[in-house]
């Protein structure tokens, strides 16, 4: 173990000169250096700044008000109206002639590909869903039926189909397709108002068998291809009532986008064609923040927006309509933040009950989307910073989690922090909170979305913003002040984030303040946890408090003879240590075991290390140092 830390002398130094927390001082200096301008913003909830002066990084190429409706005539809004109120799309379409059969007016070609194992396991008999597998012939597909979200979303959204349409040739899937199709329509035989009736499931149900007719419509059965045909027009109804009523924005934004794929695919189509487009650019506007992050800040339902709009841009180019420039703005929008929460292997950080999605997922979905484009280092509106050097990333959470009306499994994580070193993650969060129901267990849900899971400081075993059931929020972290600069330094440049949350401040009188430098080179990462009286005098007393860093699930950590460093080895040699610096609080550095749950849903254990203690209440400092060797 000595041997590990034959470089601790330099990584002490300083750890014994305990400063005064107001004076900003650190075991682990923070050199101020030159510094270059200051770009600041106070955030408040979901992303907005404070004052709303703060301009837009000088590096977007795109912004929120680039994104401008479809300009209609007069005539168009006189059809768009009518439709609204209710009269048949067929005696605007074509007053004088009898409405048109129901069938497909084109075949939809979507470059967006599914899950070939996920495929090739339905046409073995059974879903595999996260890691979990259910027999097709046990699945109880009544609206009714009790299933686990990951289960609903697959079964009654009908994304299943991508999934089997990537497994083998059209020929050897049609029969699959057929027998769940066959089972889900005898179990839903007319609008309901359980789980298989959200707007969400249901707009997503609609796309799948717009896009992937040829699966359910071109199979041996003519009863079936019948029943298809009705249940994909009395669905596009449906929609065409329920999508401005959805549960949520992203709902709203599935029920838009299958109600104008419908109006393109289905005869005397454009009368509800239009009706969407004004629903979908209005719903979209609600859904996406000034720089292009969703308003719920989940990189899962970023990943879903875009894969709608791709899915939408096929079916305009079935019918051979170009695409509204207003949509492909905003899939040029949503993009670059989404590339933003990539680590050194590809692959996505887990913030706000995401997993970590494979790299192989998202450079499937960027490629499809057909956006080129680089990612966006200060989301400050989704809330998110990125910080690199050398092989390096550092993803930070500064901003307040998602108000609960827009909350997807959101989590308190606020100033949370996720490192990669090239291709190997080496600080994570738990993640997965989204994924619970199939491997994850569903009871453990809200714990991964506690403070607790995420690479911060928590106060008390108290998460910095309530959690509640259903992947709600309450009350907590309103108000984050973020700051970002670049210094000059006698190695080089680094990169300096400072950001605090209030999550503690009614509870406890403290706000917690966080301060982060990368290095240049991405070889030396500085960190202070500050608490700070919320006024002059403070509290009296003490109170728990625990600085966690979860480690990656390749990362082997051996705790120091000390116990105020450790060492941690990844799997390609590479040695990082992390040391506490000196302070009079008595705080300690352990190792304790963890979890943490990849993009399919599997959970794995980890370790985490943990700086543990008491401090008084009216105030602390804690500074870390996290050094690549050699």
């Amino acid at each position: 173990m000595d041997a590990l830390f034959s470089d601790d002398a330099t990584l002490k130094e300083n750890a014994d000169n305990q400063t005064d927390h107001d004076s900003g001082a650190s075991a682990f200096p923070l050199d101020r250096g030159g510094e270059q301008p200051v770009v600041q913003v106070a955030v408040g909830p979901n992303g907005a700044d404070a004052d709303g002066s703060e301009p837009l990084d000088a590096s977007r190429a795109l912004v929120l008000s680039d994104f401008v409706p479809p300009s209609a005539g007069a005539g168009e809004r006189l059809i768009r109206l009518a439709y609204r109120m209710g009269i048949p799309g067929s005696a605007l379409a074509a007053p004088f002639r009898k409405p048109a059969k129901t069938r497909l007016l084109a075949t939809v070609d979507s470059p967006l590909i599914g899950d070939r194992t996920a495929g090739v396991a339905l046409r073995a008999g059974h879903f595999l869903i996260h890691g979990a597998k259910a027999p097709i012939g046990q699945v109880e597909f009544e609206s009714s039926s009790r299933m686990s979200p990951p289960f609903e979303r697959v079964i009654h959204g009908f994304s299943w189909l991508r999934d089997l349409a990537a497994s083998a040739p059209r020929e050897q899937c049609v029969a699959t397709a057929e027998r769940i199709s066959k089972a889900w329509l005898d179990a839903n035989p007319e609008p309901g108002k359980c789980a298989a009736w959200k707007v969400e499931y249901v707009g997503q149900r609609l796309l799948a068998w717009l896009t992937h007719a040829p699966l359910v419509l071109s199979g041996l059965d003519p009863k079936l291809r019948t029943r298809m045909l009705t249940a994909i027009e009395d669905t596009a109804r449906w929609l065409d009532r329920k999508a401005g009523r959805a549960e949520d924005q992203f709902g709203a934004v599935a029920g838009w986008v299958a109600v104008t794929a419908a109006g393109l695919l289905l005869p005397d189509g454009k009368p509800r064609r239009l009706h969407g487009e004004a629903g979908l650019v209005k719903a979209l506007g609600e859904f996406v923040a000034e720089d292009g992050g969703v308003l719920s800040r989940s990189p899962l339902a970023q990943m879903d927006a875009i894969a709608l709009l791709t899915d939408l841009r096929a079916c305009y180019q079935a019918v051979d309509r170009d695409f509204p420039d207003a949509l492909q703005v905003m899939l040029e929008l949503l993009v670059p933040p989404l590339l933003a929460l990539r680590h050194g292997d590809g692959g996505l950080g887990s913030w706000q009950g995401g997993g970590a999605t494979r790299a192989d997922r998202v450079a499937a979905l960027i490629e499809a989307s057909g956006v080129r484009t680089r990612p966006l280092k200060d989301i400050r509106h989704w809330g998110f910073q990125r910080l690199t050097g050398g092989n390096t990333v550092v993803q930070m959470d500064a901003a307040p989690p998602p108000k609960p009306r827009q909350a997807r499994f959101g989590c308190a994580s606020t100033l949370a922090i996720e490192v990669s070193d090239g291709a190997h993650r080496l600080i994570v969060n738990c993640g997965g909170a989204a994924l619970a129901g199939g491997q994850v267990p569903a009871r453990i849900e809200q714990g991964l979305r506690a403070t607790a899971a995420h690479s911060t400081l928590i106060l008390d075993n108290a998460n910095s913003t309530a959690v509640l059931i259903n992947g709600a929020l309450g009350k907590g972290a309103e108000q984050v002040e973020v700051e970002r600069r670049v210094m000059r330094q006698k190695g080089g440049e680094a990169t300096r984030i400072e950001a605090s949350h209030d999550g503690y401040a009614a509870r406890y009188g403290l706000t917690h303040r966080r301060i982060l430098m990368l290095r240049g080179d991405g070889e030396e990462l500085r960190g202070e946890d500050i608490l700070l009286p919320r006024n002059s005098k403070g509290k009296r007393g003490k109170i728990d408090f625990a600085i966690r860093f979860h480690l990656g699930p390749h990362v082997e950590a051996r705790l120091a003879e000390d116990k105020r460093g450790a060492s941690l080895l990844l799997p390609d040699g590479s040695l990082w240590q992390f040391r506490i610096g000196g302070d009079d609080s008595g705080a300690t550095l352990g190792l304790e075991e963890s979890l943490w749950v990849s993009g399919g849903g599997r959970p794995r254990p980890i370790e985490q290390l943990v700086i543990q203690g008491m401090t008084s209440r009216s105030g602390g400092q804690f500074s870390w140092l996290l050094k690549k060797m050699g």
